[in-house]
């Protein structure tokens, strides 16, 4: 049998001149040359300038930067969030407050800073995705590049001797190239063959899905709208903007664009754990609703879930806080009844201990006729627990009191400045006093009631409804994030585990007549995969061309060949790309 040697040669560059368009970059990555200093002028520096925002390392650190920028915007209180801690921080830290005025910190996303970040990275993977995108087709429609002189220098490289001719050898194997997916021709005495374009456009796909994620966050952000609202069983909701009881949107975002819906609370279902560790921790929290689409459309029903929220176009309703609702009943002096409603009270812990305050400003008259404001305050333990007066023993309205303290005179409530239903300003009110003469107070059970001394009225505890507070989300452009992030992760994944390689086989009469074989195969980075797929396609095709006789006078081709064989599993080296 002939000699037949596989060697690996030790790694050098892709694009080592010896090889000519053989080691041509495997990848579309621009090269960065250093620029001509002494010559360069306004042009010269307008393009130096372009090739630094379209690099690599300057795109990883405007991630990077961006990345960082979202950190505050995290920690710190955002206007366009919550308004109500933005103060609450600026009172509580007076010598930072300015401070983060000045760098943005209370508006992140909407900075200079932060908007010069985004848009310099959306411009950086824009100049880059262009050029590449243009030279990879290019490369799709031209055909792999002819064998280099010396296909000893490849880091994967194989030879025998074979009696077969040259024309059968290099037809087995352009045959078996093409059936292993290689894009392959005849180019002169040898077969060129590539495989692995699918790594670059997975890269081409990772970029481009991150220009599509900049996008659909710029978007969403520009048109979205966000707002919450309570709702009492029983009660229900139109999507306008005067029906939430909060409501923010972005800077292109117009009331017309509301999607235009309604719904009706008709009752919420909470269930806990009765026992055990996890006593009191939710199993269950839905609300099912009566909603409509449109002026004229359609009563229908559905279940809003923790996570499972009720999609209506482009709106999405979800369901994210529950609490109680007690209904009170107030009678003034002459009996009259002057309100009755269910008050929403706040919960204080998880076992929905509640806080609240009963309001009634209108039609209240003590029992000389003299015209008043009420103000109660509420404190409602869910399940009440004998010797334990401050907090409910578990979420469930399983033993329900509802503990009353009134005050009378004038809220406050005309004077301009704004209060909060859930508390009440006690300096310009009277507290009912007992027959002790201390602040009255009441712990009802539901159908209990509470009388006013003097005969200034009752307050009757009626009973408890449920409430559950919505957020309605309409944000433009989550489909399209959604895409583009399973398109980068694919992408990225192609990126990385697909390897493009070229391999050249090339076959010529030797010196004595025999074909004398050579195979030899150049991949991107240092893997064994090249030398691999080499010997597995060299004993294919040596099935198909099987090694001639040694014979006395066969030259001696080790004069062609490396000193030294290396690890055949090592590769070269290549270059960072974008």
């Amino acid at each position: 049998m002939s000699k037949t040697t596989t060697a690996a040669t030790p790694p050098e560059r892709a694009d080592d001149p010896d090889l000519g368009a053989a080691g041509s970059q495997l990848s579309t990555a621009p090269r960065e040359e250093p620029p001509n200093l002494p010559a360069m002028g306004v042009t010269g520096w307008a393009r130096w300038f372009w090739r630094q925002l379209t690099s690599m390392r300057v795109a990883l650190l405007l991630l990077l930067l961006l990345s960082l920028g979202a950190i505050p915007g995290s920690l710190i209180p955002q206007s366009g969030t919550d308004e109500t801690k933005v103060a609450d921080f600026r009172k509580a830290h007076t010598v930072l407050a300015p401070v983060y005025d000045r760098l943005g910190l209370f508006h992140v996303y909407s900075s200079v800073w932060f908007s010069a970040i985004y848009i310099l990275l959306f411009v950086s993977l824009v100049g880059c995705i262009i050029p590449r995108t243009w030279q990879f087709v290019g490369q799709l429609r031209g055909r792999p590049p002819g064998a280099p002189k010396r296909l000893t220098r490849l880091p994967a490289y194989t030879t025998w001797r074979t009696d077969a001719r040259p024309e059968q050898v290099r037809e087995a194997a352009l045959a078996q190239l093409k059936k292993r997916r290689f894009r392959a021709h005849l180019a002169g005495d040898a077969v060129a063959a590539e495989k692995g374009y699918l790594r670059e456009v997975g890269n081409l796909a990772f970029h481009i899905a991150l220009i599509v994620l900049l996008i659909s966050f710029g978007w969403g952000q520009l048109f979205k709208s966000e707002g919450n609202k309570l709702v009492v069983e029983g009660d229900g909701f139109s999507n306008t903007a005067t029906q939430y009881d909060d409501f923010k949107s972005g800077n292109l975002f117009t009331i017309d664009d509301l999607v235009p819906f309604s719904f009706a609370l008709d009752k919420f279902t909470g269930t806990y754990e009765a026992s055990g560790p996890n006593k009191g921790t939710p199993r269950l929290y839905q609300a099912a609703i009566d909603y409509s689409v449109g002026a004229y459309g359609k009563d229908q029903k559905d279940l809003v879930k923790v996570n499972g929220p009720l999609s209506i176009g482009d709106a999405k309703v979800y369901l994210t806080a529950h609490g109680y609702a007690p209904v009170i009943t107030v009678r003034d002096g002459k009996g009259k009844v002057v309100y009755h409603d269910a008050v929403p009270l706040l919960p204080l812990d998880s076992n929905v201990t509640s806080t609240g305050v009963i309001k009634v400003l209108d039609g209240y008259a003590d029992a000389k006729g003299v015209s008043e404001q009420l103000g109660i305050k509420a404190f409602l333990l869910p399940t009440y627990t004998p010797g334990n007066e401050t907090a409910s023993t578990f979420p469930a309205l399983k033993n329900p009191v509802l503990n009353l303290e009134p005050y009378h005179g004038d809220l406050g409530v005309n004077s301009g400045i704004p209060q909060s239903v859930y508390q009440l300003d006690t300096s310009h009110v009277k507290g009912f006093k007992d027959a002790k003469g201390a602040q009255l107070r009441a712990n009802l059970k539901p159908g209990q009631t509470m009388k006013l001394p003097n005969g200034a009225g009752s307050v009757t505890y009626d009973g408890t409804k449920q409430w559950a507070n919505f957020q309605i989300v309409q944000q433009p452009g989550t489909d399209w994030a959604l895409g583009g992030a399973l398109i980068a992760i694919f992408g990225l994944a192609g990126s990385l585990f697909i390897q493009r390689r070229r391999v050249w086989v090339r076959a010529v009469k030797g010196a004595d007549g025999v074909t004398v074989v050579e195979m030899a195969g150049l991949g991107r980075s240092e893997s064994a995969k090249v030398p691999e797929e080499l010997g597995d396609l060299a004993q294919m095709l040596y099935d198909k061309a099987p090694g001639a006789p040694e014979s006395d006078d066969a030259p001696d081709d080790s004069s062609d060949q490396d000193d030294t064989t290396p690890d055949p599993h090592v590769v070269p080296a290549e270059g960072a790309e974008k």
